[in-house]
């Protein structure tokens, strides 16, 4: 699929296309006059949305004090006439859904002004008008059908194509069932139980006792994605068990920094749509599973209720774990036949429907007695990030500061 992706990251968009030499990355720098623009190649094949409103547009950033609430889309981005009442970071998976619905950037709905101007975001075109009437649509089908209930959003027409498709298609009618494997309903399994297939994989990692004496850890790296443009830039983490994790990005433009406290989590990276960004419901759930993760022991007891199911991927068994807590969706874990995690699949709710993010685990190395995942590939409806370390340090002393609430990003 040949698509082309945009980013607002406060004094830049990006714009992805393929080309005959692969996958260019364009870039926008500065403002008004004095914007600039150039190619450069990017190493990556997964092209996603640019994180801009496609109902509305970026205003200057304003960022809420430590202790308000969370920024509502209509008060941050302009011209947002349906997407009112959620907070920014929803807002942007909103316009994941978007993207992988119908195949869309952020140039097939926006005005092409935007490569010149930022506040072009806020121009009402026909698509953006449509779109509003789609949702329209889709919150009353829910509402009258459903009991409210997102049963139907952009993606059940859709399937990735902005035309739906009314007639049948034989060869997907007579074609061999491929089973989704990140699918969030799963068939339960009962001829395995939750603490078999915790034990395989503890076992598989290390002794009970490595485990337990793994109480922190500090890797270093390399990151790349669509908000590097495909390069690889230097990355560290820290996490300190049982669920702290920081992640600081040397970006081009400055260090992104992204932290999960325990309890509160915060982006503050060049990608972002403003300078602090505070993670909310699926997203901040989504920061701790990165940090409980780190430290294979706690998982478990991370989750109030856990089901046992199968499936395979790349035509390899899987055992499924789902962990659910309540009030929130659940998390797949799955395992190869070694008793390793190889994936995880969690979902964000939105106000559109619910999107994926799924994370790869691979390059298992022995760390301290214990095997930790040295390759780990993001997979979202916004993009998709590499990360590839090349060192840990176990039980390491890391400073409370390191997990404190980071500065709003500043461009270098």
């Amino acid at each position: 699929m040949n698509f082309a992706q945009g980013m607002f990251c406060g004094c830049s968009i990006v714009s992805l296309l393929h080309g005959s030499r692969g996958i260019l990355v364009h870039v926008l720098h500065g403002k008004g006059e004095h914007m600039k623009l150039e190619w450069r190649p990017a190493v990556f094949g997964a092209l996603v949305i640019l994180h801009v409103s496609a109902l509305g547009a970026v205003t200057a950033a304003r960022q809420a004090g430590p202790d308000q609430a969370p920024q509502m889309s209509e008060t941050f981005f302009k011209n947002v006439q349906i997407l009112k009442g959620i907070p920014v970071d929803e807002f942007m998976d909103v316009m994941g859904m978007f993207s992988a619905s119908l195949g869309f950037d952020c140039a097939s709905c926006h005005s092409e002004e935007l490569y010149k101007d930022r506040a072009a975001f806020a121009i009402t075109t026909p698509l953006i008008q449509r779109a509003r009437q789609m949702l329209v649509m889709m919150n009353t089908l829910n509402r009258t059908n459903f009991a409210g209930q997102p049963r139907v959003t952009c993606f059940t027409c859709h399937r990735g194509s902005n035309q739906p498709a009314s007639i049948p298609n034989l060869a997907l009618q007579y074609s061999e069932l491929i089973e989704n494997p990140s699918a969030m309903a799963i068939s339960p399994d009962a001829g395995v139980t939750v603490d078999q297939v915790f034990n395989k994989y503890l076992q598989a990692l290390g002794s009970a006792e490595q485990l337990a004496n793994l109480t922190s850890m500090v890797a270093t790296g390399t990151y790349e994605g669509f908000n590097t443009g495909g390069a690889p830039v230097r990355i560290e983490i820290f996490s300190a068990a049982p669920d702290k994790r920081t992640q600081i990005v040397q970006a081009p433009d400055g260090l992104g920094i992204k932290t999960f406290d325990g309890r509160n989590a915060w982006a503050a990276e060049p990608w972002r749509p403003m300078p602090l960004l505070t993670l909310t419901a699926g997203n901040l759930s989504g920061a701790r599973l990165e940090a409980i993760v780190s430290f294979p022991a706690g998982i478990q007891k991370a989750f109030g209720k856990w089901q046992v199911s199968s499936t395979q991927i790349d035509g390899r068994p899987v055992q499924i774990l789902q962990g659910t807590n309540a009030g929130e969706a659940p998390v797949n874990f799955y395992f190869d036949q070694s008793g390793v995690l190889v994936r995880t699949v969690r979902w964000n709710r939105t106000a559109a429907g619910t999107v994926p993010v799924q994370v790869d685990y691979a390059d298992y190395r022995d760390v301290a007695g214990v095997k930790v995942p040295f390759r780990m590939i993001m997979t979202w409806t916004d993009g998709q990030n590499t990360f590839q370390l090349s060192d840990i340090r176990p039980n390491v002393q890391i400073e409370a500061a390191r997990f404190a609430r980071p500065a709003p990003f500043k461009r270098g």
